[in-house]
């Protein structure tokens, strides 16, 4: 009998690792893999065994050069793409070949370029449908031809700024797509700091709105009490940019926000703040609130929820539970019961430092969950301080004796502090890979940066120009106030704009956004003409002295990593690493150092890890695919280790969360490689990989 067995195994041992048959597909037909958000795949022809065999299957220039976030999708056979302008491209899945393009651009003007993260796709049992959008616009388009489908909205189209239960059309984006629900998709809203969020449901048809969820509360709806009187006159925001996941069995939605408008100053919106910094549940049919959890209270610091929701099962205190679980840049990892809201672990108020200015009150407490543990550092201290040279121990030495780091909620404060946890995570919005046995897969950076307040009435006593105040209020957090800029956050100096661009370029950019900018159209035009006055040196110095009633006192100073004067960041590493994190039982299942600084390797210095943008994918072949890093490398991690596997290198850093598909019986492994903040050049190339047959 056991030699029967024995042969058996074999039998069924050699029948598993035959090669997957011909004619078999698997899609990945939905962004970052399926509505769970779960960036799995059930496929195992890659796997540990002979995924240091992958080789380049193909490759596809788009003729784009920008951010390229896309995570692409595959049906039947043909990806889909969304170039880095915002063209939709469809090719052959298996060789790249190209099929249609489509332009948004030959069909509406002056639609401004923003950040793309995907596209949707529904199966309407006939051609099929792509969803996709430039600047204030989604568009239906056939997904055999790359055709407007005219009966869909006004001709194809429809405002992003309308139905959003607000007085006119504001200019809202989309940059992370929504998920399809029965009859309807399900999107969230990238808005101006002074528009009011909200998530929507659409009828897939017709684009008619059929419900609207209120991010941030009207009068008198649940939540309101958590806001000052006449909130809605001076903020906005609290929408979910960062995306969405829908347990399409229970049919429900789970959401995850932004913090409130403005972003660094809360003086006039002192409360909670909901739904702002949130996870919402609600019911995907009609948009009713089921439960809530606040993750930040009255956010003074830009701490969105980074990345969309991932739903998975666990086993916790050995019952099967159905969790959903999100991240946030401080580190956290906070896991809700999918149907109740309450932590599998519990999440405890702990005291922050209180405001150092008298009337920006900060909320007393934060939550904090008692597990998992944090993914990174939740301070920078004496034992954080630089160790890749004496230059930079000395200097971060200095620095951290001046300024002092108060962990993620630092005090609002006119002295600078160190900012530690980042504004750009922890985690971000590359989202995390969720296997069916409990274990999530995160990147997260640790990158120190500065944190300041600044007046906007004057400076040292002396009062600011109108177009200096309010250069000061809407521009200075990401172009600073000495309008250097960030270039490591992809934020252009302006000191020299009117020697680089014309006049009617920057007001044209002013009132329709682009890049990562967005429109400042519901800025009166006395404003906006003296911010571009005060950026071309035609006002004069007396001009609008003195606040207006209603400006805020006090803006934030621009968003500055803090780096050492090579250029690298100043904290001891790690700088990003790659986590498992084991939700059945709340712990760190293994963490390993994610890119490298071959450089500093070649110093002997052991492997940094570097700062990272885009997520992982994980498959049942026991293999974890990620870019992210800023060394220009695909790599492959074992799930069960973390030990890597195999990389490849890229013609530009992999910023997108790959995808996985099978055409005809083959597996492959795609993502798009363009760059993200902290390269001077861009691209916009599509690399896909497979098994040598």
């Amino acid at each position: 009998m056991s030699r029967i067995l024995l042969v058996l195994g074999v039998v069924i041992g050699l029948i598993s690792c035959q090669p997957s048959p011909r004619n078999v597909n698997v899609d990945w037909a939905h962004y970052l893999g399926d509505p769970a958000s779960s960036q799995y795949v059930q496929l195992d022809q890659i796997n540990k065994q002979n995924v240091d065999q992958l080789e380049v299957a193909w490759t596809f220039d788009t003729g784009d050069s920008a951010m390229y976030q896309t995570n692409n999708l595959i049906v039947n056979g043909i990806l889909y793409t969304a170039t880095p302008h915002s063209r939709v491209i469809a090719l052959d899945a298996t060789d790249g070949s190209h099929l249609w393009t489509f332009d948004p651009s030959e069909v509406k003007d002056s639609l401004s370029d923003t950040d793309q993260r995907g596209i949707m796709y529904w199966n309407d049992g006939q051609a099929g449908r792509i969803f996709t959008s430039k600047g204030t616009y989604l568009f239906a388009l056939n997904a055999k031809n790359g055709k407007l489908v005219r009966d869909f909205g006004q001709n194809g189209s429809i405002h992003l700024g309308e139905q959003l239960d607000v007085e006119g059309q504001p200019k809202v984006y989309l940059n992370t797509p929504g998920y399809i629900y029965n009859d309807v998709f399900i999107i969230g809203t990238n808005v101006p700091e002074n528009v009011p969020g909200a998530v929507r449901a659409f009828d897939l048809k017709t684009g008619i709105r059929k419900w609207i969820f209120h991010t941030l509360p009207r009068p008198d709806e649940f939540g309101s009490e958590t806001w000052p009187e006449g909130y809605l006159e001076r903020t906005g925001g609290a929408s979910d940019w960062s995306g969405l996941a829908i347990d399409t069995a229970r049919g429900m939605v789970f959401l995850s926000t932004e913090t409130a408008g403005p972003d660094f100053y809360g003086g006039n919106r002192y409360g909670e703040n909901l739904f702002a910094n949130s996870v919402v549940a609600l019911d995907a049919e009609t948009g009713e609130r089921i439960w809530h959890r606040q993750l930040v209270h009255h956010d003074l610091w830009d701490l969105d929820c980074p990345s969309p929701p991932n739903l998975l099962t666990v086993t916790h205190e050995g019952v099967t539970r159905d969790v959903v679980a999100q991240g946030t840049k401080m580190g956290l990892l906070f896991v809700f019961d999918r149907e109740t809201g309450e932590p599998l672990w519990p999440i405890e108020e702990i005291p922050i430092e209180p405001s150092r200015i008298a009337d920006v009150k900060s909320w007393p407490t934060q939550p904090f969950p008692t597990k998992p543990p944090p993914l990174m550092r939740q301070r920078y201290t004496e034992n954080d301080i630089s160790n890749i040279s004496p230059r930079a121990e000395m200097m971060t030495r200095e620095v951290l004796a001046q300024s002092g780091n108060y962990g993620p909620y630092p005090p609002p404060s006119l002295e600078q502090v160190i900012m530690f946890p980042g504004y750009d995570g922890g985690m971000e919005w590359g989202g995390s890979a969720a296997d069916p046995d409990g274990i999530l897969y995160v990147n997260v950076n640790e990158m120190p940066w500065f944190y300041q307040l600044v007046p906007t009435g004057s400076d040292g006593g002396v009062p600011l120009s109108l177009g200096e105040r309010h250069y000061r209020i809407q521009c200075a957090s990401c172009h600073g106030i000495d309008r250097q800029g960030n270039p490591g956050g992809g934020f252009p100096a302006v000191a020299d704009v009117r020697e680089r661009l014309p006049r009617e370029m920057v007001e044209n950019i002013i009132e329709h956004g682009g890049g990562r900018m967005p429109s400042f159209h519901r800025l009166s035009e006395t404003r906006k003409k003296a911010i571009v006055d005060f950026l071309y040196g035609v006002e004069t110095e007396s001009e609008g002295a003195g606040p207006d009633e209603n400006d805020p006192p006090y803006a934030f100073r621009g968003f500055q990593r803090w780096f050492d004067d090579e250029g690298y960041p100043a904290i001891k590493p790690p700088w990003g690493t790659l986590n498992a994190v084991d939700l059945n039982t709340g712990t760190i299942k293994w963490k390993v150092p994610l890119g490298e600084f071959e450089e500093l390797t070649d110093r002997g210095i052991p492997i940094t890890g570097t700062e990272n943008y885009g997520g992982p994918v994980v498959t049942s072949g026991g293999v974890i695919f990620i870019g992210a890093t800023a060394d220009g490398k695909m790599r492959a991690f074992d799930k069960d280790t973390g030990a890597v596997l195999w990389t490849h290198d890229l013609p530009f850093d992999g910023n997108a969360t790959p995808s996985t598909y099978m055409v005809d019986g083959k597996q492959y492994v795609v993502i798009s490689a363009g760059n993200a903040k902290k390269k001077p050049v861009y691209g916009g190339m599509l690399v896909c990989f497979t098994l040598p047959d």
